[in-house]
């Protein structure tokens, strides 16, 4: 799947965030209704094999909420 392919959700697409030109965190819905989390790689457990963790901070998962209109 492309990125283009993906509803963003959070962050106005212009790399001045939280990680600069990174554009980053940042959530993504796609087609299906699933959704993608881009944020800095956590290691407060090891997941399961084909899982991984990423953290994002509060405000950018508030911001999901307030774009899905929930």
């Amino acid at each position: 799947m492309a990125r283009e392919e993906l509803t963003r959700l959070t962050g106005n697409g212009n790399g001045n965030g939280e990680c600069g030109g990174d554009d980053c965190p940042n959530v993504y819905r796609t087609a299906s209704g699933s959704f993608v989390v881009q944020g800095g790689v956590s290691n407060v457990f090891d997941p399961p094999d084909g899982e991984a963790l990423v953290e994002i901070p509060e405000a950018v998962l508030k911001e999901a909420v307030r774009a899905l209109g929930w």
